[in-house]
């Protein structure tokens, strides 16, 4: 039974091809491809085992379960990843000099299971091709992706009837999950790293804005217990307070990364300040980010209008700041590049980044807009499209 269609095929190839490239400037003979989201980018589902990529050659998949028949896909079955030597001598292949490992996304107990397979090849960090690879996406990438921004639109669009006066943030935040769910949300967040941890989304009402937390997300709020310091901690939704809602954008693989913000009642002029303040920065970013510009450029022209305004202490935090002012977006949250005043790397076209210039405003909360963009001859294109400015509970 033939899997995959032929415009997906084709699409994957590309994948394949992006990730060779990478291999070659690192002289990587073989990638061996362990994880869950790189199987995903590299054969459009998920399964127990290893696709195995040869510089020259077509890729291997070692498959453990479940089952899979595909006539035109090169796939062995496999036992355990033993069994990958004594696999390839009877398909003809040599033994790699050198191999790429996902040094930083597997354990290393896997990673040495692995090296032992070929104990006589250089071993190499097979991470680093495959985030290059992945932060420019393909054109059914980008066709998920802008996929998803409809999705979390409409989901958004459905957001202020959820609001019931006296309700918690976490109560909130649960109902905006249902919609989201309803609406085909897939229901989880992957990202990539050790402090990453999140369930459907992040919602912060007034000073839980404040709280810094241990994650490596923009804005923090302690949570509801210690062992998910992030995000809704149950505070009663009061008038002068903001809500800022950062939820799921996950509906097929790809995600969108969009925040939006509610107020309950009137709230103080210098918040509307500060969410103007990112707005501004967000029009600024879509003008200069061209192919080419450095992605550094994009957070000094953040840092340049923030100052300008006076704002830099409230800015990506108060009590404590975030470093960073968006980054790329794609199979995982969080994915290259990563938007800091130290950044050497390049936008290039087709790379999809979430920028969220935020504010933390004590007393009231946190201010600011997040949108994922597709970089573009033109600038910055937004794929999640949706009101901007402060909308009304």
């Amino acid at each position: 039974m033939k899997l995959i269609p032929n415009e997906l095929r084709d699409d994957l190839s590309l994948r394949i091809d992006s990730i060779k490239h990478h291999m070659s400037h690192r002289n990587m003979d073989v990638l061996i491809i362990a994880t869950t989201s790189n199987l995903f980018y590299t054969t459009a589902r998920v399964f127990k085992g290893y696709v195995y990529i040869h510089k020259d050659e077509k890729p291997i998949w070692f498959l453990i379960k479940p089952d899979i028949f595909d006539p035109e896909e090169d796939i062995v079955k496999i036992r355990k990843p033993e069994n990958i030597p004594a696999s390839l001598e009877q398909l003809g292949r040599e033994i790699p000099k050198s191999v790429g490992y996902e040094f930083d996304d597997l354990s290393y107990s896997d990673v040495e299971r692995l090296k032992a397979l070929f104990p006589d090849a250089e071993a190499k960090n097979g991470s680093a091709p495959l985030r290059l690879a992945r932060m420019v996406k393909t054109p059914l990438e980008l066709a998920k992706m802008r996929e998803d921004g409809i999705h979390q639109s409409e989901a958004y669009r459905r957001i202020t009837r959820c609001y019931k006066e006296n309700m918690t943030d976490l109560e909130f935040q649960i109902e905006i999950e249902k919609i989201l769910r309803l609406e085909g949300c897939l229901g989880y967040v992957r990202t990539s790293g050790n402090l990453m941890d999140i369930n459907l989304g992040s919602v912060i009402a007034g000073d839980n804005a404040d709280n810094p937390s241990p994650f490596d997300y923009t804005m923090g709020g302690s949570g509801i217990d210690p062992s998910l310091p992030e995000g809704a901690n149950g505070t009663t939704l009061k008038r002068g307070q903001t809500v800022m809602v950062d939820m799921n954008g996950s509906f097929n693989g790809y995600q969108t990364d969009m925040t939006r913000v509610w107020a309950v009642g009137e709230i103080p002029e210098f918040a509307r300040k500060a969410h103007q303040c990112s707005i501004d920065i967000l029009r600024e970013c879509e003008k200069i980010g061209l192919p080419g510009t450095p992605v550094a450029d994009l957070y000094h022209k953040a840092m340049e209008i923030v100052e300008g305004e006076n704002l830099k202490e409230y800015f990506m935090g108060h009590r404590q700041q975030a470093s960073f002012i968006g980054h790329g977006v794609g199979i995982e949250l969080n994915e290259m590049p990563v938007v800091t005043p130290r950044s050497k790397d390049y936008l290039e076209e087709n790379m999809t980044i979430a920028l969220e210039p935020k504010f933390v405003i004590p007393g009231v909360g946190a201010v600011g807009v997040e949108n994922t963009y597709v970089v573009t001859p033109e600038g910055l294109k937004s794929i999640t499209i949706f009101p901007e400015g402060i909308q009304e509970l």
